[in-house]
């Protein structure tokens, strides 16, 4: 019987996330949702991440309205996927279970399927509750494990002769990873990921942790990295050959570089290894012909626009010439005969012959994320400190160490990344280490984050907090953010239903402004549609009345738009220079009209309450 390989398609989220700073707007995902329809991904991961943020911050759109359009167009054709921070869901403070529960109900509600749970310590305490609520509320809940290596160098084996003994120990085995595995396995979750956010596990670490997990895990194992340092493509090969379930990729134009690899380059060793993709290759590629297009829309975002894929239809038997052609078979030979030097150069050939990045070897001898590193190379640019870059680089390790061996994932490698940079200031300063810890590392090792993989040193943690105590967080004192009036908008409350109240409880700053946007667009159009109300009743009115006889006399016009307040004389009435005539509001002032000339009222054109423009007819003398 055929092996099959299910895929799990990130196009839509880590894709455009990790090449494209997530700013795909909905109208670029509407076109190419009638083609996914027939693509036939077993799962579609399109939500959560950065998303969330990402739609209100920069795309002014609702990440609930994204949800529920592709939901809408899939219809139930492939699985819907996101991803969560467990405890911290898609924000950076842990929440307690009333919230959790809010968005994962609201989020199934809305067509979600599977949620994709990781902790950035690992830590099993902070995902129990999302496992058991996804599964409760009809959600598949997908344990993610995140990958991270042991330190190298000579600071880190004497950190580890200072725990340990003399004798060095590895903490991230294969038996750490199975461990954490089957906890949420026995939790319930029902597909486990190996989350590879830096893209650092390589091939040979990938045959040794997929075949672990595999002997050991009886559900689907899903392998998740990424090619930012080069080991994606070789190790997703490795993956496959020894039973992966699941392959997270992205396509062609969305692939490679710091991004998961790509399906058709898959597809091809796939073929060859007579194991069948689960996916309509044809649809696929007619998502590619127009994703070509979409990446050329978000040129100013592209962290690779100079290497822009050739294209390559791998349906097509004349596309890969022979030579190519033949690294792929080279690449399997050396994928089973466990030469890891030789398929990585094998596969590095490929991706140049097809015009993807060559692999970033600055993150990779540093293990960081890519986004780590880009992140950290912004902060020191706006300091005006960006020649500090390779020394916040290798202080990485020492701050990593230091917090518990924490893995670097969002938000860990944020925390981290930023305290690297602080201590190469402090150091440029000579001051000593973490004169300056930020908030958020504070947190770290106090505790609030969750536990560490490794104990944090009391005599540390004293140094940073001010206490050796491990202080754990607390969701009881979790504090729900005001859902405000707005009396400008007509006294209307700025979250309007419930997953507008949840968009404040996890991003109160970005959604604040989002939902005052939308506020204020509903309040001019309500404006507006009593103001062409009220004019087309007045039309009516005046169509109705008797034709009125013509202006003969002198009259007095509307300076400026405004509201009658009052009218101070009536027809007959003699008036003198001066005299007060009515009195109207424009501008937020009152505003009064007086007799210029001695005259005689003749008509009133208007009564108190009356909306009138400029030079409308006020008064008419005979």
């Amino acid at each position: 019987m055929t092996r099959k390989l299910k895929i799990r398609d990130l196009t839509l989220r880590d894709g455009q996330q990790s090449l494209f700073a997530t700013r795909m707007p909905q109208a670029e995902v509407d076109k190419l949702l009638p083609l996914y329809q027939d693509a036939g991904f077993y799962i579609m991961e399109v939500w959560g991440g950065a998303v969330p943020d990402s739609v209100m911050r920069y795309l002014d759109e609702s990440p609930w309205n994204r949800l529920r359009t592709i939901s809408k167009a899939m219809n139930g054709k492939s699985q819907l996927s996101a991803l969560s921070r467990g405890r911290n869901l898609f924000g950076y403070v842990p929440y307690p279970n009333s919230v959790l529960e809010g968005f994962y109900k609201e989020a199934i509600a809305n067509g979600l399927n599977i949620m994709r749970i990781f902790d950035a310590l690992n830590d099993i305490d902070n995902v129990r509750d999302s496992i058991k609520m996804i599964n409760e509320l009809g959600g598949i809940a997908d344990g993610a494990v995140c990958y991270t290596v042991d330190p190298k160098d000579d600071t880190q084996r004497s950190f580890f002769a200072k725990l340990f003994g003399s004798k060095p120990k590895q903490i991230f085995t294969d038996e750490y990873f199975v461990d954490k595995a089957k906890q949420m396995e026995a939790l319930g979750a029902k597909i486990i990921t190996v989350k590879d956010m830096a893209g650092l596990v390589n091939p040979l670490r990938a045959a040794s942790i997929i075949s672990a997990l595999k002997a050991n895990i009886s559900v689907p194992i899903d392998f998740h990295t990424h090619c930012t340092p080069g080991y994606g493509l070789a190790s997703s090969l490795m993956a496959i050959i020894n039973g992966v379930d699941i392959l997270d990729t992205n396509i062609w134009y969305f692939g490679g570089g710091s991004a998961a690899p790509a399906i058709e380059l898959i597809y091809v060793f796939c073929k060859k290894l007579g194991i069948e993709v689960e996916a309509n290759m044809e649809a696929v590629g007619k998502i590619r012909e127009q994703l070509a297009n979409v990446r050329r829309n978000l040129a100013a975002f592209d962290l690779h626009k100079d290497k822009f894929p050739r294209d390559f239809n791998p349906l097509d038997p004349n596309a890969l010439p022979s030579e190519i052609d033949a690294l792929f078979d080279k690449a399997i030979d050396a994928a089973n005969a466990k030469n890891q030097e030789l398929l990585l150069d094998l596969c590095h050939q490929i991706e140049d012959y097809f015009g993807f990045p060559k692999p970033n070897e600055l993150v990779r001898n540093a293990e960081v994320p890519g986004g780590m590193y880009s992140n950290m190379v912004a902060q020191l640019k706006q300091l005006q400190a960006s020649d500090l870059l390779d020394e916040a680089m290798k202080l990485i390790p020492k701050v990593r160490r230091d917090a518990g061996l924490i893995p670097l994932v969002t938000p860990t490698s944020q925390i981290v990344g930023s305290q690297a940079v602080s201590l190469a200031l402090d150091r440029k300063k000579g001051k000593p280490d973490y004169s300056t810890p930020s908030v958020q590392f504070i947190s770290l090792v106090k505790g609030e984050y969750g536990h560490t993989p490794v104990a944090i040193d009391p005599e540390f943690r004293c140094q940073i907090t001010g206490s050796p105590e491990e202080i754990a967080y607390d969701t009881s004192k979790y504090s729900a953010p005001e859902n405000p009036e707005l009396p400008e908008l007509g006294g209307v409350k700025l979250a309007q239903n419930t997953e507008e109240y949840l968009l404040l409880e996890l991003l109160p700053a970005v959604a604040t402004g989002f939902l005052r946007k939308r506020r204020t667009e509903e309040y001019q159009a309500a404006m507006q549609a009593a103001a062409e109300a009220a004019a087309a009743e007045e039309a009516a009115r005046k169509a109705a009345e008797p034709e009125e006889e013509p202006i003969t006399g002198p009259v007095i016009q509307a300076p400026m738009g405004g509201t009658i307040l009052s009218v101070n004389v009536k027809e007959g009435d003699k008036v003198a220079p001066g005299d007060l005539l009515l009195v109207y509001e424009a501008m937020k002032m009152e505003n009064e009209v007086e007799a210029e000339e001695p005259a005689v009222v003749k008509r009133i054109f208007v009564i108190p309450g009356d909306v009138v423009g400029l030079e409308a007819n006020l008064i008419e003398f005979e």
